[in-house]
């Protein structure tokens, strides 16, 4: 029989929970550092194990196998447990799970009671969520507001802390400790978000709650539901389809595109940052925009949405990185790009490596694609030296062409002058590989220059 001992002092125990430990015939405390202990001084308690145990799993475990040993040697015991059994007892969980006990428990007072009453607030109205400090992941995800328990150290705030960089966010959360409700002692006050780690006397009885926090969760499903609302009440946007939408992605894709070279360059000239960084975020949200978009007329269609988009391509990053999340060993790049490769031709069931990769591609990327593919697979590469010894001969080979043509780029791409270009073409490209270039985004650059270039002689130019 599991008891709660309530929230605070013995005030708040439940009577039915006071008369069975009161009658019992064996009972035992989870811990005396709690308010309602006090009044039953006579029953044994499991603080001697927190002293002895190396961690708070191998403690509760010890808690639980010396229940179950008391249930079978007295018949029945009233296990006692702070707060409610049913809120944060992971003892409790370890005994549900067992399946050689009769296990009964009696619902108590949660310190969530009166954590509503000092906040004023309803949880349902507000949709709290509640949060074990303890097992925080690296980054504390919104929608606020939310209740952090278990908040019973300096380190466990400082943890709280730092898993949010407030520098990225908008409006820098506040955090409301509640401390000791409904002792003589009760303390709740709002305190900055970097003095978190700086509360003193904090306890097993201590509380974090954070009124607002805005994160990608609350920012993806607000986007998501403004795409609904522009779907059923903008005409343009009703009228859209798959279709009609792939040049938009497209155009949308080059913006960004502009917009990371943008940046790249006021990094390397350490000059104009906040205004790249502010427009490359731009790019890429019109980017996402498009993928909502996307989804939206699949979800409307039944047949995805954007859960399944995240979910899957999360799914597929995991699946491609057995090295992170398996037991594959990769620990160079190459090793990497090789077993990307095996996995994804055999997930995707392709006889060939080369399968999925666009015959659209800019034929500069698509050579370089394909060039990656096949080191991934082993096949011999030239080394940098014998590429360019290449590329002279290759461009040697034009100069001795007798039929060179003089007309516009419109003109044949087959001949022995085309495979001349070609040939050029791509020992250029493998060159770029072997120092590091990407040869798409080099020739993009120079084409930038030739249209400054050509800017500057169209202002010089006299006026007509």
């Amino acid at each position: 029989m599991v008891v709660g001992l309530g929230p605070a002092g013995a005030e708040f125990l439940h009577a039915g929970a006071l008369n069975r430990l009161k009658d019992a015939r064996h009972a035992v405390l989870r811990t005396r550092r709690h308010p309602a202990a006090e009044a039953f001084g006579d029953l044994e308690s499991f603080d001697e194990l927190y002293e002895h145990g190396e961690n708070f799993d191998e403690v509760y475990a010890a808690i639980v196998e010396s229940v179950v040993e008391r249930a079978v040697r007295f018949g029945e015991v009233v296990y006692a447990v702070p707060g409610s059994p049913l809120v944060a007892e992971k003892t409790v969980e370890l005994l549900r799970a067992r399946d050689d006990i009769a296990l009964e428990i009696l619902p108590a007072l949660s310190f969530m009671d009166l954590a509503w009453t000092a906040l004023g607030i309803d949880p349902l109205e507000t949709n709290v969520r509640l949060i074990d400090a303890t097992a925080l992941d690296h980054r504390l995800r919104g929608p606020g507001p939310l209740l952090l328990t278990q908040c019973h150290s300096t380190f466990v705030l400082a943890d709280i802390k730092l898993s949010l960089d407030t520098d990225l966010l908008d409006e820098v959360p506040s955090a409301i400790v509640l401390h000791h409700l409904g002792l003589p002692d009760e303390r709740v006050e709002e305190i900055e978000w970097d003095d978190l780690d700086k509360i003193e006397g904090v306890d097993h009885l201590t509380s974090i709650y954070v009124p607002s926090l805005r994160t990608v969760g609350s920012a993806a499903e607000d986007l998501v539901d403004l795409m609904s609302r522009l779907r059923a009440e903008c005409p343009w946007d009703q009228r859209q389809t798959h279709a009609s939408l792939t040049r938009h992605l497209l155009e949308e894709a080059y913006e960004a595109l502009d917009a990371l070279e943008g940046l790249v360059a006021a990094l390397e000239a350490d000059e104009g940052l906040d205004e790249a960084y502010a427009h490359a975020a731009e790019e890429l949200g019109d980017v996402v925009f498009q993928v909502v978009f996307h989804a939206h007329l699949a979800a409307e269609e039944g047949r995805f949405d954007l859960t399944q988009v995240l979910d899957g391509v999360r799914t597929k990053l995991i699946s491609r990185h057995p090295h992170v999340f398996g037991d594959v060993v990769a620990s160079t790049p190459d090793q990497v790009a090789a077993n990307w490769e095996d996995l994804k031709r055999v997930e995707k069931g392709r006889n060939s490596v080369t399968e999925g990769i666009p015959d659209a591609l800019p034929a500069l990327a698509r050579y370089a694609k394909l060039r990656r593919k096949a080191n991934a697979l082993g096949l011999e590469e030239p080394s940098l030296p014998s590429s360019i010894d290449a590329l002279d001969a290759e461009v040697a080979r034009l100069r001795t062409l007798e039929h060179l043509r003089h007309d516009d780029a419109d003109g044949s791409a087959v001949g022995p002058e085309a495979d001349a270009i070609a040939a050029v073409l791509a020992m250029t490209t493998e060159v770029a590989r072997l120092l590091g270039v990407d040869p798409e985004m080099a020739l993009r650059r120079r084409a930038d220059d030739l249209r400054n270039e050509i800017l500057r002689a169209e202002a010089a130019a006299p006026s007509a």
